[in-house]
């Protein structure tokens, strides 16, 4: 299969199962300047195939992430807290108004790892903070539908891919994502439906069992993460408030939850990198008690993790737990990809900061109050990080006290 069908099928994926771009929504998309010509021809593709889906209008925002060395180097002192209304109010109108947003990401991993940690921080609370009402719009409200997708961009092709040839680089990570996100098959649409149907499968059977708490054991990690009462787990997709289902992210092979916020004990140690915006975070554990974090190491990047925990209350508190088992695609691709976006969907993770409302019963017509009562975080930050390999056991604990294996070895230890 040639590269332009298979960008045909990324695209169709996206416009099709990945936003289900509906009549008379508006699309809005948020893709990098800095990459290469595929890129523009890939979104050109986008919009294409959603004015064919019946959008009335596809909108493009050019971003490139080079300005953001730029301003930490050059800024006036004092300035950082600074922010473009225009760009985050036209998000939050996309959503207010049922649209789809997707938001098209290539990233240097490196970008900033020899900038000041705090420089860094002040620019990305501020976009936190503005965030905020966005994410409770898609999040909480459940309006409108939104997905992420990555694309190559030079500097990351040549982070993951380092042992090819430079001229290389660039289209085996294309070849990488069209396998992992299965735009290389027949029929992408249908692949993504039996794949969405089996992760349905898994988190229908998490929610009969209502385990009280999870138990996980790997090298480096004995941790007991309890849950709140009534929780959900979810997976495969999502669905919002007018019953249409979409995919926040492509890729994804997690089901996932919210553990509860003051029931999280133990050490647990990262199985890969976590690249926090522009910076690499390595071989790094967090022990826990009462659910919160008391303790950090780190070989690289303990500064900026550090901070990102003390971002406020709730940075240093557990609001998602996401199981993926160690044979999915992206794990056996055999690389690190230095980029949440993929490794989260290679192994088992957590996220430290905001849990998503939708993971306890009733949980979107709560208030913050409510929810922290029901055992979920609150946070500006959500920061995921992995956990699993081919070594890690989970058990779960039911409410009469047993406890029964969810996964060993990496792998699902119960059949749909």
């Amino acid at each position: 299969m040639d590269f332009e069908t298979r960008l045909a099928n990324f695209a169709e994926v996206i416009v099709h199962f990945g936003l289900h771009t509906q009549p008379g929504r508006k699309v809005l998309i948020n893709a990098p300047l800095t990459g290469t010509p595929d890129i523009p021809q890939f979104v050109r593709l986008i919009a294409e195939k959603a004015y064919d889906a019946g959008a009335p209008l596809v909108d493009v925002m050019w971003s490139d992430e080079l300005l953001n060395l730029t301003r930490l180097r050059h800024a006036p002192e004092g300035s950082l807290t600074e922010f473009s209304k225009s760009y985050f109010d036209a998000i939050y109108e996309n959503a207010s108004n049922g649209d789809s947003y997707l938001r098209i990401v290539g990233q240097d991993p490196d970008l900033l790892a020899n900038e000041d940690p705090d420089a860094v921080m002040t620019i990305q609370r501020t976009a936190m903070q503005q965030m905020k009402p966005i994410s409770h719009k898609m999040n909480n409200e459940l309006s409108g539908t939104w997905s992420i997708i990555a694309v190559p961009v030079k500097s990351w092709a040549d982070k993951v891919l380092p042992d090819l040839p430079e001229d290389q680089r660039i289209p085996a990570l294309w070849d990488l994502i069209f396998s992992i996100c299965r735009a290389d098959q027949a029929d992408p649409i249908s692949a993504w439906q039996a794949h969405s149907q089996n992760l349905t499968a898994r988190y229908q059977y998490l929610n009969e069992k209502q385990y009280t708490a999870l138990h996980y054991t790997a090298p480096g990690t004995d941790l007991t993460l309890g849950m709140p009462e009534n929780h959900r787990w979810l997976g495969g997709g999502a669905t919002n408030k007018d019953d249409i289902f979409y995919l926040p992210n492509i890729p994804t092979e997690e089901v996932f939850c919210a553990p509860h916020r003051e029931k999280a004990h133990g050490v647990v140690s990262s199985s890969m990198p976590l690249n926090y915006n522009g910076t690499l975070i390595e071989n790094f554990s967090l022990t826990l008690e009462d659910g919160k974090v008391v303790k950090v190491t780190a070989e690289k990047g303990e500064v900026v993790l550090k901070k990102m925990i003390d971002t406020d209350e709730g940075a240093g508190h557990f609001g998602e737990v996401a199981l993926v088992p160690h044979s999915s695609p992206i794990s056996q691709s055999g690389r690190i990809f230095y980029n949440t976006l993929f490794d989260e969907n290679a192994s088992c993770h957590l996220a430290l900061g905001r849990a998503y409302a939708i993971n306890v019963a009733g949980g979107t017509k709560m208030s913050e109050e409510e929810l922290t009562a029901a055992g979920l975080n609150t946070s500006l930050v959500h920061t995921d990080f992995m956990i699993g390999s081919g070594a890690m056991n989970i058990d779960g604990t039911t409410a009469d006290g047993q406890t029964e294996p969810i996964m060993r070895n990496g792998e699902w230890a119960f059949s749909v």
